[in-house]
């Protein structure tokens, strides 16, 4: 089974976002462990005078949050930006190779520190539109069980 674990900046506040999350989540557990970790958003519209300090900051809180041999996908507006087959195919070729345990980074309104950015194993994009963090892990969540879905040849995707 896969383990998913996303890592993002600042909590999701809206009530209708934590629903879908919630709902997502439900669909993702028959083909995979996912586990959401929240590290403090450090505030970054009200400071962007400090860029560099914050996204240091936040990001060795998320570093803090990666297991060691974790497969590691940040996500960032510049990445490749795959289809949905071409993700789930990435996926099953990393279960192929033997990683199941993928995180994926998601950054706050500052993005991902650049170090980050350069450690990964993949930059992905979902598209070259800037998302409100919140929203966009439901989004990851949605796209997530899209590839399982494609993965298992269940109907979802059509």
């Amino acid at each position: 089974m896969y383990r998913i674990h996303i890592v993002a900046v600042g909590k999701v506040k809206e009530s209708y976002l934590s629903a879908g999350i919630r709902e997502y989540r439900k669909r993702l557990a028959p083909f995979a462990r996912v586990e959401i970790a929240e590290v403090k958003d450090e505030g970054g519209a009200s400071r962007k005078a400090d860029t560099a300090g914050i996204l240091s900051l936040e990001g060795k809180r998320i570093r803090d949050k990666i297991a060691p041999g974790a497969h590691v996908i940040a996500l960032h507006r510049e990445g490749t930006v795959f289809s949905s087959e071409e993700l789930s195919r990435y996926l099953a070729e990393l279960a192929g190779r033997g990683h199941s345990r993928v995180v994926f980074l998601v950054g706050g309104s500052l993005g991902l520190e650049e170090s980050l950015l350069r450690e990964s194993d993949l930059t992905l994009s979902f598209s070259a539109l800037t998302f409100p963090h919140q929203l966009f892990r439901l989004l990851l969540l949605e796209q997530l069980y899209r590839a399982f879905t494609l993965i298992k040849g269940h109907p979802y995707h059509k």
